[in-house]
């Protein structure tokens, strides 16, 4: 059977009835107490939901935060699109998922809740989310022990959020804008940076970017000028960023207030100018290009999940090239170089083609989708079989023995998510233990979604057979090599 493609498939199967390789963030049980290893103190919290983070057993907010912005904003700017493939409610179902647990997550005007689970020791254990022994230990902010970076992004999400809800459900999406309102205080007044993740998620860009980024939603969010002179009065720590990632937000920001800019308020003109120094450091033939592309084509930041900072890139430029085309902009000048906006769609699309299969190893870094993806992810939930196929427990070291240096592929195929990507060179190794190019991120795909709907062609008559598995069958189509 052939189906057509699910848009956003990464983040729609996470339910009970979800295939097996699409398991939600849960414990066995809701509302346990919980050991918090910062505050030394036994709290009771129901922190069950969530999205862990990549292949580990760890819910780690702070990224958590940023794939619910990222899904939102994919919501916000290109609703027809999704709403055409019958994707907007799978969406929406999987911003919930997060903001349901941000929500329980904040669980006063000055304590977030950010982290579930012991890195270090998660990481000495290969086992399914059903079997997993590990400590889960809690981590937190508060105004005393703060983590702007954190509260920040959480706040970011939850704007983004109402945004989308506010047609859909007004009570959840007040509540939502509620609790972004009181986590922008607490990131803004009692600064700090956020350490609590590290050595996993380490603040490297500073806190500057999050407030920028949080104070950017809330102003499109609830429209209170508060916000707008906020981003006004501390442009000064915008800046041009060379990626856009979980980490730095700068870029993300700049693309939203540019829009803004366009939109008459010319006093944004440092954000437009900003963002604009990025598009010119990732498009190829810039003459202030500083990001390479591999001999393939492929936009290369670094080695390690490179992916993020690609599907990352691609949605700004979709996003910016659609802005440019609203204001009925020409392009844009990168020193000798112009670019306009129907090149800088093309470059974005190219980048989609070459994740979807149209590179020089010919393999789909999609699995699920091309006839060749990878096979041997660095996911726990996806190398490990079932529990409804292998009800015994898989114990930490079973778990690396039996499974982890398996040279077989993975019992559960985790349709729809990206790997890290290839090297330099354009090649991959499907090799579960490398987990810099075999490990799936819920951010890196939550960008994707947006680039994604940025391709869709929404006449369903033209719609051609997917590659997607066969999960489910919707009418939507996609293609990457849509013309402009």
């Amino acid at each position: 059977m052939t189906t057509k493609m699910q848009l956003a498939k990464p983040f729609c199967s996470l339910k009970d009835n979800a295939p097996e390789s699409y398991r939600p963030a849960s414990e066995s049980s809701g509302g346990e107490t919980q050991r918090s290893q910062m505050a030394s103190l036994k709290m009771h919290v129901n922190l069950v939901g969530g999205y862990y983070d990549a292949g580990d057993n760890v819910k780690f907010g702070w990224p958590m935060a940023f794939t619910v912005s990222l899904l939102s904003w994919a919501a916000v700017d290109y609703p027809h699109q999704i709403s055409s493939a019958n994707q907007l409610g799978y969406l929406i179902d999987a911003i919930r998922w997060g903001t349901d647990f941000l929500l329980a997550s904040h669980s006063s005007r000055t304590t977030l809740f950010t982290q579930v689970g012991d890195g270090n020791a998660d990481h000495q254990c290969w086992e399914r989310p059903e079997d997993m022994d590990t400590p889960r230990t809690l981590y937190k902010i508060t105004s005393d022990s703060p983590g702007t970076e954190a509260a920040a992004d959480a706040a970011a999400a939850l704007s983004a959020a109402s945004i989308v809800f506010k047609r859909v459900d007004s009570n959840y999406s007040a509540t939502l804008l509620s609790h972004s309102h009181s986590l922008f205080e607490l990131a803004d007044k009692h600064r700090g940076s956020y350490k609590g993740s590290c050595p996993f998620y380490c603040s490297y860009s500073g806190y500057q970017d999050e407030l920028l980024w949080a104070a950017t939603w809330l102003y499109k969010a609830s429209g209170d000028n508060n916000y707008l002179s906020y981003v006004l009065t501390n442009q000064g720590w915008s800046q041009p960023a060379s990626e856009f990632s979980w980490d730095n937000k700068f870029v993300g920001a700049q693309t939203i207030l540019a829009k803004e800019f366009y939109g008459g308020k010319k006093d944004l003109n440092k954000y437009k100018s900003d963002v604009e120094s990025f598009i010119c450091m990732v498009m190829p033939g810039s003459s202030t290009a500083q990001i390479k592309t591999t001999p393939g084509g492929l936009l290369y930041f670094r080695d390690s999940s490179n992916f993020q900072y690609v599907t990352n890139s691609a949605m700004v430029l979709f996003i910016y090239s659609k802005t440019l085309n609203e204001a009925h902009v020409g392009g844009l000048q990168c020193g000798s170089a112009h670019f306009t906006a129907s090149q800088i769609m093309a470059f974005a699309k190219s980048q989609v083609d070459y994740i979807l299969g149209n590179n020089p190893m010919k393999l789909s870094y999609m699995v699920g989708y091309g006839g060749r993806y990878p096979m041997q992810l660095h996911h726990r939930g996806s190398s490990i079989p079932s529990i409804k196929v292998h009800p015994s427990k898989v114990g930490c070291n079973d778990g690396y023995s039996n499974y982890y240096y398996s040279a077989k592929p993975n019992p559960n195929f985790h349709v729809g998510s990206l790997v890290g990507g290839p090297n330099s060179s354009d090649q991959f190794s499907d090799v579960r233990s490398d987990y810099s190019h075999s490990e799936p991120t819920t951010y890196m795909n939550a960008a994707f979604v947006g680039s994604l709907a940025a391709v869709l062609i929404t006449d369903i008559n033209e719609a051609m057979p997917s590659q997607m598995l066969p999960i489910n069958t919707i009418n939507t189509t996609y293609t990457a090599n849509l013309a402009d």
